[in-house]
């Protein structure tokens, strides 16, 4: 039941942001609409890797052999993906970034809150790479929790960063 929950609320979060993004967000430049294509992409490559604790989660929680056994499968099959994922989602952000200051800089200033915070949502997003590093060196559970603790901290700096306003 636990797993149809956080299902739809991927989906909603997917599709809010869609809408969010391009319903509520209109510009006519089209280096901010590619921007906007970058970032909704490294979204979705983001809440894939993301997901991956939930699965744990649920791998953990769940009483039914039959329910371990099939996520651990999907689980051991994403884990290959995680990294490459995580490589791609940061370069799709790093673009978006780019092109995002080099368009909106300059109209709304360096120092909006819109800016700062996606400074210390790819600042976080840093972190969080580097904490990954650190536990594929070696796995202990303190690396484990400090890559956890960062992701989702990423994860709320990016929503901050995604609502606010202009």
């Amino acid at each position: 039941m636990a797993h149809y929950v956080w299902m739809i609320i991927n989906a909603l979060l997917v599709i809010g942001t869609a809408v969010y993004i391009w319903l509520f967000r209109p510009n006519d430049s089209a280096a901010v609409l590619a921007g906007k294509w970058l970032a909704q992409v490294a979204v979705l490559l983001f809440l894939v890797n993301v997901n991956m604790y939930f699965i744990f989660l649920v791998i953990r929680k769940t009483k039914i052999r039959k329910v371990k056994v099939t996520l651990a499968r999907i689980a051991r099959s994403m884990m290959k993906a995680h990294i490459p994922l995580a490589v791609a989602g940061t370069s799709l952000i790093v673009l978006h970034g780019a092109m995002m200051a080099w368009k909106l800089g300059a109209v709304i200033g360096f120092g909006h809150g819109k800016l700062v915070t996606g400074y210390a949502s790819l600042t976080m997003l840093a972190i969080t790479l580097f904490a990954g590093v650190l536990r594929r060196q070696k796995a202990s559970g303190w690396r484990r929790k400090f890559h956890l603790v960062s992701a989702l901290l990423f994860a709320g700096l990016f929503l901050l960063h995604l609502f606010w306003p202009i």
